[in-house]
């Protein structure tokens, strides 16, 4: 398996390579901004409100004289960590929710999948933003909203992979040994079902980071003087002359974003059995 994928990576896989670079060093500067940042990112300073790039402030300074680089490094650590929970949290219930619905089958499976599909109906930003305004502000319930919005099609995934496989020989073998319906769903059915749901993740983990900066965007997610992307985002739109106040966040929602989508679609690739074959 780990000469398969090493080959994998050598053969056909730049983008992923890309994407794994690029998703590596995020990771590192979320973990280690406090060295790598230069400034205060709360630090205010008027006289040198909005200076343009230079060597003390490698991103130049925003409208209250902050160090932009600083701000980035340090916003890495809400935006992404945020989408990571989001995914987690939205994989977890769409899990658990799909996995009892295709399993049970049935009037079970229909009512599950008709409220499922309930929340699909209504467009993804729309509604987040609708729950969002309505818990309030705050970059938690930014994450609550989006888990909302993003669990459905998690659960329709796992639905399906459960239906396929839960007739397969190794899941009967298990059931007249007389193992639960816990141990068969997620020892059983979950492990072979991972594949695809991994690659949603990582797909998801992109959009998630998007849309968390979209919310904070509006004001909806992070609260000032927190650095988040999206909000640095927004202050930067408002004086769009002064372009670095808003391009250099921007380019980093933009690599990650980017960065998870090439990962993900590696993943894909990689565990795609026909694509293997090629």
């Amino acid at each position: 398996m780990m000469r398969t994928f090493k080959s994998f990576i050598t053969q056909k896989g730049f983008l992923f390579k890309l994407g794994l670079i690029i998703c590596a060093l995020w990771f590192i500067v979320v973990i280690f901004a406090p060295l790598i940042a230069t400034h205060s990112t709360t630090a205010q300073d008027l006289s040198i409100r909005y200076e343009p790039p230079s060597l003390s402030h490698l991103f130049g300074t925003d409208e209250l004289g902050r160090d932009v680089f600083s701000r980035v490094m340090y916003g890495s650590r809400i935006s992404l960590t945020a989408g990571i929970i989001t995914v987690i949290c939205a994989l977890s219930i769409g899990i658990l929710f799909g996995g009892i619905a295709g399993y049970k089958g049935g009037k079970v499976d229909e009512i599950m999948m008709r409220f499922s599909e309930l929340i699909m109906a209504f467009p993804p930003l729309i509604l987040a933003m609708v729950i969002a305004a309505a818990l309030g502000p705050s970059i938690l319930n930014s994450v609550i909203a989006m888990a909302i919005i993003w669990w459905p099609n998690y659960a329709r995934l796992m639905r399906s992979m459960v239906i396929s496989l839960k007739e397969s020989e190794y899941v009967t073998a298990s059931r007249v040994m007389g193992a639960s319906h816990i141990r068969v769903l997620f020892l059983e059915i979950l492990p072979n079902s991972f594949g695809p749901l991994l690659v949603m993740a990582t797909l998801d983990l992109g959009n998630a980071i998007l849309m968390f900066s979209g919310l904070s965007f509006l004001g909806l997610g992070t609260q000032p003087p927190t650095p988040e992307w999206g909000s640095m985002v927004s202050d930067g739109a408002k004086v769009i002359q002064n372009w670095w106040v808003s391009t250099f966040p921007g380019l980093a929602i933009f690599s990650i974003s980017i960065a998870a989508n090439f990962v993900g679609d590696g993943l894909r690739d990689f565990l795609d059995p026909k694509l293997q074959k090629e």
